[in-house]
């Protein structure tokens, strides 16, 4: 499986309302090991209890704190040490542990999720998640071994300090309720087959199944969290799905194959104007995930069947997909 460091683009999809929780497999048992390394690194007292703490946690400090990049640990020592002695890193530090005093509510989500994950994949591994306040540098490690988490990038929005590089229709999706979501799309993503084909469609598929299979993952989680839009921006696709299907159809954009082209609909951006003002980015993502929905549902293939599928156009012409509002 690749390595991932994330900038988030994190997910959501199901219901606008309160809902039930949608239909899955039950999970096996999963017990992840869980190490809060932040206050072992803030408890520390010189340089050298932080050199110590790097070589108690080497795994943590190569793929987290890139300690490969310095001649010797006690250079990043030393400049952890100075982050840590730095008066306004206490406020970062002090909310961040409070938005994590229900972590383990997402440690259970994320235990839930590999358990289902295992069923249909036996072979899933169960990472080490580790916790850590690193001043905003790196906000999530993730790989088949290791989850890694900068607890100071998820405090949500009213923390005191937050990221400059990320924007804020994509930091809004920096929270813990979005954590357990990101993590697994990532995770299980190496089960997914790529489709053959350079078309839009081929890639809003890809993504739809990304998706589809999350939500079996976590069918409790809310829709509009594993896609990562807001609450208003879920409904406004729902009530203006027609609208949306219409554009992609009438404008030939699903059979585009321009990168540039493509990115309007399936990349970062606040919204889709081509589409309309109130039309969030990453649109053909959920359009993709409203095919797969309709494909597996209308055809009764498995959760396997739809992942390892690389043909789109089978997946599109036999969902015979159409929007609610049609």
């Amino acid at each position: 499986m690749r390595v991932v460091h994330l900038m988030i683009c994190v997910v959501l999809l199901a219901s606008c309302t309160r809902q039930t929780c949608r239909e899955s497999v039950e999970p096996e048992k999963v017990i992840l090991r869980v190490e809060r390394l932040e206050q072992d690194l803030f408890d520390s007292k010189s340089s050298k209890e932080v050199e110590r703490f790097l070589q108690n946690n080497p795994d943590f400090a190569q793929l987290f704190l890139h300690s490969d990049q310095y001649p010797a640990d006690s250079i990043l020592a030393n400049r952890m040490f100075g982050l840590i002695k730095n008066p306004s890193i206490d406020t970062l530090y002090q909310e961040s542990v409070a938005a994590f005093e229900n972590f383990n509510e997402v440690v259970a989500t994320m235990e839930e999720g590999l358990g289902r994950l295992k069923v249909f994949y036996p072979n899933t591994p169960s990472p080490v998640v580790q916790t850590c306040v690193t001043g905003l540098y790196n906000d999530l490690f993730i790989s088949n071994e290791h989850i890694m988490i900068g607890m100071d990038f998820f405090v949500g929005p009213n923390a005191t300090y937050k990221p400059q590089q990320i924007p804020h229709y994509i930091l809004q999706r920096y929270t813990t309720e979005h954590l357990a979501a990101s993590i697994l799309q990532f995770i299980s993503s190496q089960y997914i087959a790529k489709s053959k084909g350079d078309a839009m469609l081929a890639e809003m598929i890809d993504y739809g199944k990304s998706y589809y299979l999350l939500a079996k993952l976590l069918p409790c989680t809310p829709g509009n969290i594993l896609i990562g839009y807001s609450e208003e921006e879920w409904e406004d696709i729902y009530a203006n799905d027609a609208i949306i299907w219409a554009n992609f159809v009438q404008n030939e954009w699903l059979y585009e194959t321009d990168h540039t082209m493509k990115q309007r609909f399936l990349g970062e951006r606040p919204n889709v104007y081509e589409i309309g003002d109130k039309c969030p980015g990453r649109i053909g993502r959920w359009v993709g995930w409203e095919i797969v929905e309709a494909y597996a549902e209308r055809t009764g293939a498995s959760v396997q069947q739809v992942m390892s599928e690389t043909d789109f156009n089978k997946i599109f012409t036999e969902s015979k997909y159409k929007p609610s509002g049609s």
